[in-house]
Order: C-alpha cells, then sequence, then structure tokens
C-alpha cells in the first residue's frame, strides 16, 4: 500500500482535527507515494525504536506520542530527536503520530486499557458532545417530494450512523392565498388554495443548514417555500471522550484489582501503586489511559469504586481521598498505560490492509524509569 493509503485509514479512525490544539499529529517524515509493506508500532519515537525499525526493515513508524511537540528549527543529526529521523530515514522509514486524537475514539487508548484490564460495558467517563444536528422539515406538493427528497439527500442530509438517505413523511394540507405581485405555481392571485402537501423531516450536520436551505429554495416548486429549522440538542457521544468507565465481572478486593492490573500491562520499574483498602471491594472501574488526573473528581462523581491512571501527583491524590466517597487510586507507568493501544491498532489495521502489509508491535520498552531501589 501506499504510504497515503495507510495514513488516510489511520484518520478515519483517529481524525487529526480531533487532536487538542497544542499537540502535533499526522505524517512527521516520510514520502506519501512511498509504498509500505511493514509497519512497526510505538509509544514513543526514541532511538531505540529507530534502531528496531531498521533491523526489522519496517518502512513505517506509528508512535503515539509526538517527536516534535513544540517544533523544531532543525532535524540535524546533532540532537536525539535529529538522530530519530535521520536514522529512520536513511533506512527508508516513515514516521507517523497519532496523540490526543488517538486518546478519546472508540478504539483509541482509553478503551483499549478498559478492555485489557477485562472490563465489561465500557462508557466515556467524560463524553464527548455529538456534532452539532439540524431536523429540517419541509413542506412541498406530494408530486415534488420525492425529487425533493433526493436533493436533500445529495446534498448531505439524513446521515445517520451507518446509513443514508434517511428521512421521515406525512401528508397532510397546505392552504395559503397569493397576495397581489405573487407568482404562484399553484393557485391564483387573490384566491385561497388548498393542496394535498407532504412534511418531510432529514437530520443533517449544523454546519450544511445554508447549503440545504439554498437546495430547498432551488428545487422547491413553489415561489415561496415553507420551512422549519430545528437545533437538535447535543447529546453525550457513547463512544467517544476523555478516560472510560465499566465493570468488572465479578466484585473483588482492591488488592486483586491491582494484581489484575499489574497482569494486564507490560512490566515497567514503576509498577503499579495503589491508594485504598487493600480488603475494599470494588467493581466500577474508571481510567484514562495517560496522565488523568484531570478526571480525578469526574470518577467520584460518577460513583467509580477504583480510578486507574498515571502520573498522579500528591496534592491532587491526596485531596480527593479526603472525600468520604472517593474511589481508591490505581497509579501506573504511562507508557505502560498507552501500550495497550498497540495491539488494538495492529488488529484493525490487519483487518484494514489484508496480506499486502505486515503489521508488528514493537518490543522495546521505553518506559524512561529503568529501576528502583
Amino acid at each position: 500500500m501506499r504510504l497515503a493509503d495507510v495514513i488516510a485509514q489511520v484518520e478515519a479512525w483517529y481524525p487529526p482535527h480531533r487532536a487538542e490544539d497544542w499537540d502535533a499529529v499526522g505524517l512527521v517524515c516520510g514520502d506519501p507515494e512511498a509504498d509500505v509493506r511493514r509497519i512497526l508500532l510505538a509509544v514513543d519515537p526514541v532511538l531505540a525504536v529507530a534502531d528496531e525499525a531498521a533491523e526489522t526493515h519496517a518502512d513505517l513508524v506509528i508512535t503515539h506520542h509526538p517527536l516534535y511537540l513544540r517544533g523544531t528549527n532543525s532535524v540535524a543529526a546533532t540532537t536525539p530527536k535529529g538522530r530519530v529521523v535521520h536514522r529512520l530515514l536513511t533506512n527508508g522509514c516513515a514516521l507517523y503520530t497519532a496523540h490526543t486524537n488517538a486518546d478519546a475514539p472508540a478504539g483509541g487508548v482509553s478503551e483499549s486499557m478498559g478492555l485489557a484490564l477485562g472490563l465489561q460495558h465500557l462508557w466515556p467517563l467524560d463524553a464527548d458532545a455529538s456534532d452539532p444536528l439540524d431536523k429540517i422539515v419541509v413542506f412541498t406538493p406530494v408530486s415534488a417530494a420525492e425529487a425533493l427528497r433526493e436533493q436533500l439527500a445529495d446534498a448531505g442530509a439524513g446521515h445517520i450512523g451507518d446509513y443514508d438517505h434517511a428521512s421521515f413523511s406525512a401528508q397532510g394540507v397546505g392552504r395559503f392565498r397569493p397576495l397581489p405581485g405573487a407568482d404562484p405555481a399553484i393557485g391564483a392571485v387573490g384566491a385561497l388554495e388548498s393542496v394535498e402537501e407532504e412534511r418531510v423531516e432529514v437530520i443533517a450536520p449544523r454546519r450544511l443548514r445554508g447549503l440545504l436551505l439554498d437546495v430547498i429554495r432551488a428545487a422547491h416548486p413553489y415561489e415561496e417555500p415553507a420551512y422549519d429549522v430545528y437545533e437538535l440538542a447535543a447529546l453525550p457521544r457513547n463512544d467517544s471522550g476523555s478516560g472510560r468507565i465499566g465493570h468488572l465481572p465479578e466484585e473483588i478486593t482492591l488488592r486483586e484489582f491491582a494484581e489484575r492490573v499489574r497482569d494486564a500491562l507490560p512490566g515497567t520499574a514503576h509498577g503499579v501503586r495503589v491508594s485504598g483498602d487493600p480488603e475494599r471491594r470494588v467493581r466500577e472501574v474508571a481510567l484514562c489511559g495517560g496522565s488523568g488526573d484531570f478526571l480525578l473528581d469526574r470518577a467520584r462523581r460518577e460513583g467509580a469504586d477504583v480510578y486507574v491512571t498515571s502520573d498522579l501527583r500528591h496534592h491532587p491524590a491526596s485531596e480527593l481521598r479526603e472525600h468520604p466517597d472517593a474511589p481508591a487510586l490505581v497509579d501506573v507507568a504511562h507508557w505502560a498505560a498507552e501500550w495497550t493501544w498497540l495491539p488494538v491498532l495492529r488488529d484493525r489495521l490487519v483487518v484494514a490492509v489484508g496480506d499486502t502489509v505486515e503489521v508488528h508491535v514493537s518490543t522495546t520498552n521505553t518506559d524512561p524509569w529503568t529501576f528502583r531501589v
């Protein structure tokens, strides 16, 4: 496959516009027209991963963390990051990053971590709002309804999930009287008219409102078409958002849960730190892949028994634990938590690219902490 085709597939799952404003995602180096036969997946774009890519003859490395998060004016091999770029390009390998745009979606980092821990019925801990939608209602003579529905669908209305051309219709009677200066398509000036009409309803992204109203005015047989525009409430999405919350198949002790976390994640010098009574019973589990102390209060409000994340700081953790309804806390290595996304991404890519491309998860442990005493 072309590199551009692989990137298009990854970005369909993890759209770049979903990344935070401060983030740097996308293609770091490489030719979009180059062929890709072998992909290596890793958390960090460090020299050890670049060496592994060279040794395994990878054509593309996809990492979670960006290489140049704050930008640069040089990729010279005189710096660690510059050496990564040179090692990859010298060996014909591209680098692509999906960071905060891969955290929240279905199949992203937090959901992958929840699946690795064996949680059921996963739901976003802090769900994203759905994209703004309108419901547009237009009243038209029955004879013109089908053509109007088709033109609205062609302009982007009526897409719901995996369906298009979705609409609703009901018939009734429309009444009007053309006034002097009107040029009615039906009836005469000054005469009250009744017409068998159809009410056509469609759902559409709010950004298409102007286009769809232009379509109605152009396609409608009436000089003055009647229509309504309703702004729909932005409901929380069930497949995208920060963190995840779910439950274990059965209630266990906090100690047993911590052991489950230890066994599910790759080993690190950091290990698994726990705050709470080891005999506390837990079932409802909240989590966030990567640094998640911004969701501490959310986990408490959602009634989680335990919250799993990385990089917990002393003061936020201590303040949370003062609440009588606070969840227990489990702090794991940042690298280990986000590593759980790599097998999920591998499986998705294998299905998408078939036998044309090999996909491998890096065997290099890039956690920066190497031992503890």
